[in-house]
């Protein structure tokens, strides 16, 4: 990651570049570009209420009260009321890196030039992302029709109320803002509903899961490869001609990648195989990581929209000098891509556990039982299988899609909603099941491939090896395999280490 600052422009915001903001702390700074947009969009706004234009809650009340006109002296008091009366989310709060990419996210909609907002709205919230100074916001809130009541809590943090995290220590915000040296934020007209208005948590989660769901299927192949080693695997799955005969999306990239970590190993070899045709959690290791590229690269373009996109409403259209209603906000592909994720994650988990499975068993992979040097006297590694069972459960009840249903709030003028943040969210909590199975199959395919004891190894595969055996010992004697999961995504999967191992390696 680079030490500079990251350069917001309203566009071109990546899930990754999301991520660094979120979890390494990285520091944003506000293109020029993007702040004559900022002017002008509110050079926009000003107009309009110079010239008494009829504005959605800007010179009107929101929702059922569209048709309630605000007096010109009324309106940043207005703006006031929207971000407190909708302060209204429950439950446990988020993490404050997720807080932090709600808030990176929410810059880069405001810079997209849409909002109206003043200036000083951005200015500020890039002031608290650099500060390391992040609200705190009850997790519950939001049905994907805009975050309204979850953004509400970012409002109330930026005016100097509710409670903040600075320093990885919860304070009122009062004095949050005095320790960072910063001044609460006064609101103008139409800054509370610019504030609120926006599908920003949705796509912070939807954002980190995309990320992080590219990390896990680099390590699912990763894994994988070091299975095939142990169980010494057929590739002809893995032939190009295979992948051609049916080209489904994702297939010939998942086959390819995984011939290149597995290049420089005897299984390409005449005879290196054990079996005519493995199992299909061998056998088709392609096309179902291959469907969650093909997953991936599907929702991506649906989440850089979100991070990139103006979604408030009404929309500021500064070429025209027009400000108009919109249904931007409403996130129903986002919705339907975080669920497509979450059961293109469930098929790689499936796989990786039954890979496990089979590697453990004497009869199908000639390896000592349960992988115990000791043989049957020994559990090894078969109980480690529950858990793996238990994860998978979880895995499979989150990849259930969300519900579709109308709803009759506001008098039946918000009469729709997507659920999309509790898509999102349940598709990262899947990663995070996936990523715990992906280490227990890294340490029993490791295992795996040292009793197989292969005469030679390709150089990926080699340095995967020596970087979990500086985690995880050999398994000898029965021990607690929990730590050592634990440490192995602690230390080398959620933070990227193994990959960036195996890539410099």
């Amino acid at each position: 990651m680079s030490d500079s600052p990251l350069a917001l422009t309203g566009a071109k915001l990546t899930p990754e570049a999301v991520a660094q903001i979120a979890r390494q702390s990285r520091k944003v700074a506000i293109s020029p570009e993007a702040r004559e947009r900022l002017a002008a969009s509110r050079a926009v706004v000003e107009r309009h209420l110079e010239e008494d234009r009829p504005v959605y809650g800007l010179t009107t009340g929101l929702g059922q009260r569209v048709t309630h006109r605000l007096s010109r002296d009324d309106m940043a008091a207005f703006s006031l009321r929207t971000v407190l009366g909708r302060s209204v989310a429950v439950g446990p709060p988020l993490a404050a890196e997720v807080v932090r990419a709600l808030m990176a996210v929410r810059l880069n909609g405001l810079l997209a030039g849409g909002s109206g907002a003043a200036p000083e709205v951005a200015e500020t919230l890039a002031a608290w992302l650099n500060a390391g100074l992040q609200p705190i916001i009850p997790g519950i809130g939001s049905i994907g029709a805009g975050d309204l009541c979850l953004m509400a809590h970012l409002g109330l943090g930026l005016i100097g109320e509710g409670q903040v995290q600075f320093q990885g220590e919860a304070m009122a915000a009062a004095e949050g803002l005095a320790q960072a040296g910063l001044e609460a934020l006064v609101l103008g007209p139409k800054d509370g509903l610019a504030i609120c208005n926006a599908s920003s948590a949705s796509a912070r989660q939807a954002a980190l899961a995309i990320a992080d769901a590219e990390s896990a299927l680099a390590l699912a192949q990763l894994a994988a490869a070091l299975s095939l080693e142990g169980f010494r695997g057929n590739l002809s799955p893995l032939d190009p001609r295979m992948s051609a005969a049916r080209p489904q999306p994702g297939q010939a990239w998942a086959a390819e990648t995984l011939r290149d970590l597995l290049s420089g190993g005897l299984l390409f070899e005449p005879g290196a195989a054990r079996r005519l045709q493995d199992p299909i959690s061998l056998r088709c290791i392609a096309p179902v990581h291959g469907s969650l590229r093909a997953v991936i690269d599907f929702a991506r373009p649906t989440v850089e929209a979100e991070l990139n996109g103006a979604a408030d409403n009404p929309l500021v259209l500064v070429e025209d000098d027009e400000i108009l209603s919109t249904g931007n906000f409403q996130t129903p592909l986002l919705a339907l891509a975080m669920d497509g994720l979450a059961q293109g994650l469930a098929q790689v988990a499936s796989l990786s556990l039954s890979r496990s499975g089979k590697l453990l068993l004497e009869r199908l992979s000639g390896l000592p039982a349960n992988l115990s040097p000791h043989g049957p006297s020994r559990s090894g590694y078969a109980p480690l299988l529950k858990a793996g069972e238990a994860l998978m459960a979880e895995i499979r009840h989150l990849a259930n899609p969300v519900p579709v249903e109308p709803r009759w709030a506001a008098d039946g003028v918000e009469d729709d909603l997507t659920n999309a943040p509790l898509a999102a969210r349940k598709a990262a909590d899947a990663v995070a099941r996936l990523r715990l199975l992906l280490a227990m199959e890294l340490a029993i395919a490791v295992q795996a491939v040292e009793l197989a004891a292969p005469a030679r190894l390709g150089p990926a595969v080699t340095t995967a090896m020596e970087a979990v055996r500086e985690v995880v010992p050999p398994l000898d004697e029965d021990r607690a395999l929990s730590p050592d999961i634990a440490a192995l995504d602690e230390l080398l999967l959620a933070n990227g280490a193994l990959l960036e191992a195996v890539q410099d390696g």
